[in-house]
């Protein structure tokens, strides 16, 4: 172990396990050099200062990012990639050709603050945070920086679940357009079958059993999401009508995609659709003139010639909806129709009962039928009735066929016992049986 000097800055030589560090320490004062040799020497020792993590820590960030990109395309999937790639853009502007053993903490929160000075929202200047986190993790920097860095705050939004009144009127614009056929038909699908957007992009026509009216998702968010999805009346007909369009340009191949893509106005049915975002939006803003029944974008009056009315008050009630809240309101439709949680889960792809709970948005509606249904539950009624069974009961004396059998119907047949935390029969190993079909789930589930 030595420290040595080349011209004013100290730096270090020494072994651990056998394996040889040498780096400036960055210093020219002997006492903060040894301070920074120890340091090393521990983080050597606790195997965070690996050589060839060393060697990636002397690239400048634009080498070292393209160097991530590169090694991370065994990992991750060609979208993801270039999510990622995305990401690094603004990140690569900023930090250019600086080492990243350079990068400190105030370097990034200055990153950070640049970003949030753009206009840019927290959750997308999070996620640039993430990929230039796991830059200084491979090389093992981060810990040295990442206690003072902490992600912004994002606004916790999980979409939300339209009105029944609402959900009607968008059908019903959907339909007074041909131009907004796919987008019509990829709602129709979405809110009868709980669908993603990516999930439906990724549809095949092999992926679709017309005799089983069911869909196979083979491609999905996360595992959970790859599922089969039975179809019914409504999302069984908006896939025939996709089946009749498909016909016209010849795109029934089972390798071609449900949503073909479409650039200047060239079908490609080996290709999937990218996106129906203008469509989209102009549908959900859409509004509906009241004095003549045109719909129309949002204007200051009616484009109408002859109507010409004031209209620029008039704003639609689903203008901001998101195409993921279709998925949203199906899942909130779902729990709001009392179906199970496994039952919900298995047609929505969800992994646990929380993201159930956090996509499932049961309304203000559901929710104060609930509540009405304790107050129906009077307990001056309850104790009057009460007391006039005991005075009937009083009355009738004692009589076997009255009384004991009354007894026996309001007490257990049976005693019970707790088994892994639930009670259960005793009584016949047939009926413990019987019990547990029952009360398992997913039995009428799979046999529906």
């Amino acid at each position: 172990m030595a420290l040595y000097k080349r011209g004013k800055t100290w730096h270090t030589d020494f072994f651990v396990d056998g394996q040889r560090y040498r780096q400036s320490l960055h210093t020219s004062d002997w006492r903060e050099a040894q301070k920074e040799q120890k340091k090393l020497i521990s983080q050597a020792e606790q195997g965070k200062l690996a050589p060839a993590r060393h060697q990636f820590a002397k690239l400048g960030f634009a080498d070292a990012a393209e160097r991530y990109i590169e090694s991370r395309k065994l990992e991750l999937s060609e979208a993801s990639i270039k999510k990622e790639r995305q990401l690094l853009v603004q990140p690569c502007i900023f930090f250019k050709s600086e080492l990243l053993a350079r990068i400190s903490a105030e370097r990034l929160l200055a990153f950070r603050e640049w970003r949030v000075g753009q206009k840019v929202g927290p959750a997308i200047t999070n996620m640039e945070m993430g990929v230039i986190r796991r830059i200084l993790k491979r090389a093992k920097r981060w810990h040295l920086v990442g206690g003072d860095v902490k992600p912004l705050k994002e606004r916790r939004t999980v979409g939300r679940a339209m009105a029944l009144d609402e959900k009607l009127k968008l059908l019903r614009l959907a339909a007074s357009n041909p131009d907004w056929q796919t987008a019509r038909l990829a709602m129709t699908l979405a809110l009868n079958t709980t669908m993603r957007g990516c999930e439906l992009k990724s549809l095949r026509w092999r992926d679709v059993d017309l005799m089983g009216k069911m869909l196979t998702i083979r491609k999905s968010k996360t595992e959970a999401g790859e599922r089969v999805i039975p179809l019914n009346s409504i999302a069984f007909a908006a896939i025939l009508e996709l089946r009749e369009r498909a016909k016209g340009f010849g795109g029934l191949e089972s390798g071609h995609f449900v949503f073909s893509a479409c650039e200047n106005s060239i079908i490609d049915p080996t290709k999937a659709q990218k996106s129906w975002r203008t469509s989209w939006r102009h549908l959900t803003s859409a509004i509906e003139c009241p004095k003549c029944g045109r719909i129309q974008a949002p204007a200051n009056e009616c484009r109408d010639e002859e109507c010409k009315a004031d209209i620029r008050e008039l704003k639609s009630p689903t203008a901001g909806l998101r195409f993921h809240d279709l998925r949203h309101h199906a899942i909130t439709e779902l729990a709001e129709s009392q179906a199970s949680d496994q039952t919900i889960m298995a047609i929505a792809g969800h992994v646990s009962p929380r993201m159930l709970a956090r996509y499932s948005h049961v309304r203000l509606e559901a929710k104060k039928n609930a509540l009405d249904a304790l107050s129906r539950l009077d307990p001056n009624r309850h104790s009057s009735q009460a007391e006039a069974r005991n005075s009937a009961a009083g009355q009738a004396g004692y009589d076997t066929s009255h009384d004991t059998n009354g007894n026996a119907r309001e007490t257990v047949p049976v005693e019970l016992f707790e088994r892994n935390g639930r009670h259960e029969e005793t009584r016949t190993p047939d009926l413990y049986r019987v019990k547990a079909n029952l009360f398992n789930p997913f039995n009428n589930f799979y046999h529906c």
